[in-house]
C-alpha cells in the first residue's frame, strides 16, 4: 500500500470515528427521543436546557423571552428529531434551531442590524483575536453585562463570535450577510464593547 492510500484509510478511519462519537454521544437517549420515551426526553432536556437558554439570552436579552424560545426550541427538536443526522453533534444541531428561533423572535420587533452603521467599504484589516490589554484583564462577567448594554446588532454578532464560537463563515450563514459584512461589524461591535467598558 502507497503512502497516499494509507494517509486516505487513516483519514477515513478518523473521520468514521468522528462521526461514531457523535453518534455514540447520549445516542441511546437520543433513540428514546425517536420512540418518543418521554424520560428519555426529559434527560435530553435537562442535559442542554441552561446552556440553549444561555444561548437565546444572549440573542434577545429578554429573560422570558429566552426561557420561551428555549422551550419552544425543545418541542420542535423531538418533533422533528428523525430530521437529526448525527453529522453534528446534537447540541450544535439543537444550538442552531435556539439561533434561528431567537433571530426570528427578534426580528419581528425590529430590523437585527438598523442600528448599524453601513458597512460598505469597510475593510478589518486587524486580528479577529486582536484585543486591548485592558480589557483582557476584566472579568468575563464585566464583559458579558457590558455586551448585553449593546444595541442589538452588536450584541448579536459579538455572542456569536465570541461566547458561542461561530466563524465567521457559519455567522454569515445563520445571519443572511456575507463574511465581510460579519467581519467589519464585528470590528465595530468590538470598538463599541470596548468603549462601553471604559464608560465604567
Amino acid at each position: 500500500m502507497g503512502a497516499a492510500s494509507q494517509i486516505r484509510t487513516s483519514l477515513y478511519v478518523k473521520m468514521a470515528n468522528v462521526e461514531a462519537a457523535f453518534k455514540n454521544l447520549h445516542q441511546d437517549l437520543l433513540d428514546g427521543c425517536k420512540a418518543g420515551d418521554q424520560r428519555a426526553q426529559f434527560q435530553i432536556y435537562k442535559l442542554y436546557y441552561k446552556a440553549m437558554y444561555n444561548t437565546s439570552l444572549r440573542i434577545v436579552n429578554d429573560t422570558m423571552e429566552a426561557e420561551d424560545i428555549m422551550q419552544e426550541s425543545f418541542l420542535s427538536a423531538f418533533e422533528k428529531i428523525d430530521t437529526y443526522s448525527g453529522t453534528v453533534s446534537f447540541g450544535a444541531w439543537l444550538k442552531r434551531i435556539v439561533i434561528n428561533r431567537s433571530l426570528d423572535a427578534l426580528s419581528k420587533k425590529k430590523a437585527i442590524f438598523e442600528d448599524i452603521e453601513p458597512h460598505i467599504g469597510i475593510r478589518d484589516d486587524s486580528p479577529d483575536d486582536q484585543m486591548r490589554k485592558e480589557e483582557v484583564d476584566l472579568r468575563v462577567e464585566e464583559v458579558k453585562e457590558a455586551i448585553d448594554r449593546l444595541p442589538d446588532g452588536y450584541r448579536i454578532i459579538l455572542s456569536l463570535y465570541l461566547l458561542e464560537g461561530y466563524d465567521h463563515d457559519e455567522i454569515a450563514e445563520i445571519l443572511k450577510i456575507s463574511s465581510s459584512t460579519s467581519r467589519s461589524q464585528l470590528s465595530r461591535a468590538k470598538q463599541k464593547l470596548i468603549s462601553e467598558l471604559k464608560k465604567k
